[in-house]
């Protein structure tokens, strides 16, 4: 079996772009894998393209050496575009792996260690008091696991404002839900250290699951001053790519969960990795899902194989869609993923469904400050 042709379907759905790989094989097997960074597809097409030719009569089961084919193979090395080309077209092959040996991809990653697969899911409002109806919502549907964000007011984000605003609505949707419901809460980069520490003590009496990304990633070691003043559990990572950008973090334990996102990090090849050498450090995993429907099957395989598995991000779990280009898409339950029963990652792909959702131009939000300086959305 030989890699035949690699294909690429950046489409439009909702109120954004998602970009998707098809590998195809010469005896009709295929894989589908996702593109990882939003508002970047057109980026991710080119990288993808070019690695395609890297890749036509390769044998798709040979993993780990197309892996480092793609990420040593030019003498400049790739950053996050790249190992997100990288991750959409290794998510892709696994794909393949497990159709060509009958199995789920979790069986191939080790077995099944548990029977479901806990999600958490985003509440919010414009008061706390809808935060706190949106929380008692979700907990109804079942959801056990919630997370709300640092909001920003009308496109405005002041720091100690948004401070103050994030205490207060995590103060509603606590007491709505009470203590055996957990709620995180994504800081999503937007504060600078002063501020995540002053948001992270004031939070700590309300009993936090974690406090989510509170800094960019550019500087982990920043990370130190905030692991000396905060002790609410840290969810950091979902920017990261590959297992060196997770070393100091890794190794120096400033955080207690990995926001791993497989269509970024370098697919499961890599994550698995990052995964385990977590396990050594009693760092639990919390993938990074917010896109569609085959990251949401990667990162429901990775999960049913690590014992040190804490909660995955739900995005659009519970909510399909693009049912028609995604005919089969993995099995969900009341605020729980189940383990797939079919062999590869679980999702049909109907590549003919894809001129449906032409893809469309587009940037991410934007946040000023009250000055009108630019700020981190």
């Amino acid at each position: 079996m030989k890699i035949s042709a690699i294909k690429t379907f950046p489409v439009f759905c909702g109120s954004r772009n998602y970009l998707f790989v098809k590998v195809e094989t010469d005896d009709g097997l295929y894989g589908v894998g996702e593109f990882g960074i939003t508002w970047k597809e057109q980026a991710g097409v080119g990288a993808i393209e070019h690695m395609a030719h890297h890749l036509q009569g390769e044998d798709p089961l040979n993993t780990e050496w197309i892996w480092q084919k793609l990420f040593r193979g030019d003498f400049f090395p790739g950053g996050r575009i790249n190992t997100a080309a990288m991750s959409a077209i290794d998510i892709a092959l696994w794909d393949i792996k497990g159709k060509a040996w009958g199995q789920p991809v979790h069986m191939l990653l080790g077995g099944r260690l548990r029977d479901r697969v806990t999600c958490y899911t985003g509440i919010g409002g414009a008061t706390p008091e809808d935060t706190a109806q949106s929380a008692r919502d979700r907990v109804a549907e079942g959801w056990r696991y919630l997370r709300l964000s640092t909001m920003d007011r009308a496109g405005i984000l002041e720091p100690r404002t948004a401070v103050r605003d994030s205490v207060a609505h995590f103060a509603a949707a606590r007491q709505a839900v009470g203590p055996e419901v957990d709620i995180c809460i994504d800081v999503h980069t937007r504060l600078d250290p002063p501020d995540t520490i002053r948001l992270g003590r004031e939070l700590e009496p309300l009993d936090p699951f974690f406090i989510e990304d509170p800094l960019r990633c550019e500087n982990p070691q920043s990370y130190r001053l905030i692991r000396q003043h905060v002790s609410a559990p840290l969810a950091v990572g979902e920017q990261l790519s590959t297992k060196w950008e997770f070393r100091q973090l890794i190794e120096e334990e400033l955080v207690d969960y990995a926001r791993l996102d497989l269509c970024i990090v370098g697919g499961l090849t890599e994550a698995r990795k990052i995964a385990n050498w977590c396990e050594t450090h009693y760092i639990k995993i919390v993938p990074h899902n917010p896109l569609g429907p085959v990251s949401a099957a990667a990162c429901l395989h990775l999960d049913l194989a690590c014992d040190n598995f804490a909660v995955q991000e739900g995005g659009l779990v519970g909510h399909p869609v693009m049912t028609d280009l995604f005919p089969v898409q993995v099995p969900f339950q009341a605020g729980y993923l189940l383990p797939p029963e079919r062999p590869g990652l679980g999702v049909e792909f109907d590549e003919q469904a894809a001129s449906h959702y032409e893809f469309r131009w587009q940037t991410g939000p934007q946040l000023r400050r009250a000055d009108g300086s630019f700020t981190n959305w």
